[in-house]
């Protein structure tokens, strides 16, 4: 029994999505999906696909996805989240301006959308988590230049943030980044170096992080707080440990902390809409839920 026929043995005939991925055992996604399904009393079911970073693996997951009736579409994460896009019938205005997508709705037609949750997962969590931050309280500093950063970075020009500090360790590539989403009313995207990410700390209202260090198996971030005004929130997409290094000195020095396990749990939400037609909120029962998942 392959992947596609293991997932849909699990469905049962019930209306499924599922997480894409290589390697895929890592997500998190059904512990999040099946609170939202079992809380609903929904009959249905989300699952995990491993597929291969390769386009004719690309090109059967969409096939896979269009003559299976009861499919209803999926989440991509690493490393299809860019090549799957040419293959899709549609890729909705958020997701085409961000260059990437982490979410396909099969529509009633049988047509095949990509859409992209991740800055509305990331808005929707910082939101919760650091009520006192808003789009005017000033500088934003992004440490990275992926994808997640794309997408962090569009949300926050679309909130109205004053200012964008970039800075990654290629710094070509936030110059690309600062580049594509240059906002058109004059307001300011500064490209700083690697080793200026600690004096671009001054002045902020948002610390970001959308690289991977600290992260369970990758090296610390090294940055030096003091700069950073106490008021200041400090935000680590990171979810693996929940709290990282960063996030564990930000906190002893006073500041707002917001982890990287309400990006992934609010990101789910409009893609759960769209497949199973039930309006859900993340709740801390939910959350409680997946971080014991993550083992957290």
């Amino acid at each position: 029994m392959n992947a596609y026929e293991q997932l849909v043995a699990e469905a049962q005939g019930r209306p499924f999505a599922a997480i894409v991925a290589w390697p895929v055992e890592h997500s998190r996604s059904p512990a999040l999906h099946g609170f939202w399904l079992r809380q609903q009393r929904i009959d249905g079911h989300y699952g995990r696909l491993p597929v291969e970073p390769r386009r004719a693996a690309l090109e059967e997951l969409v096939a896979f996805l269009k003559r299976t009736p009861n499919a209803r579409g999926c989440n991509l994460t690493l490393p299809h989240k860019i090549e799957i896009m040419p293959l899709l019938d549609r890729i909705d205005p958020v997701a085409k301006r961000i260059g990437a997508v982490n979410t396909v709705v099969k529509l009633p037609d049988g047509t095949l959308e990509g859409r992209n949750t991740d800055g509305f997962g990331f808005l929707e969590a910082l939101k919760y988590n650091a009520p006192h931050w808003t789009a005017a309280s000033g500088p934003v500093l992004v440490l990275g230049a992926g994808g997640a950063a794309r997408a962090v970075v569009a949300s926050l020009i679309d909130e109205g943030v004053p200012e964008l500090r970039l800075v990654n360790r290629t710094r070509q590539s936030a110059v690309d980044l600062g580049v594509a989403f240059t906002p058109a009313d004059g307001r300011r995207i500064v490209v700083g170096s690697w080793h200026e990410r600690s004096e671009l700390l001054a002045g902020a209202a948002l610390l970001v992080n959308t690289t991977s260090l600290g992260m369970k198996g990758q090296p610390a971030l090294d940055i030096d707080l003091a700069p950073l005004p106490r008021q200041a929130a400090v935000y680590d997409i990171v979810y693996v440990p929940l709290e990282t290094g960063l996030l564990a000195a930000a906190r002893a020095r006073g500041n707002r902390c917001v982890d990287g396990l309400g990006m992934l749990l609010h990101q789910g939400r409009p893609g759960f809409e769209a497949w199973f037609g039930r309006k859900v909120d993340v709740s801390v029962e939910q959350r409680r839920v997946v971080a014991a998942d993550l083992g957290a």
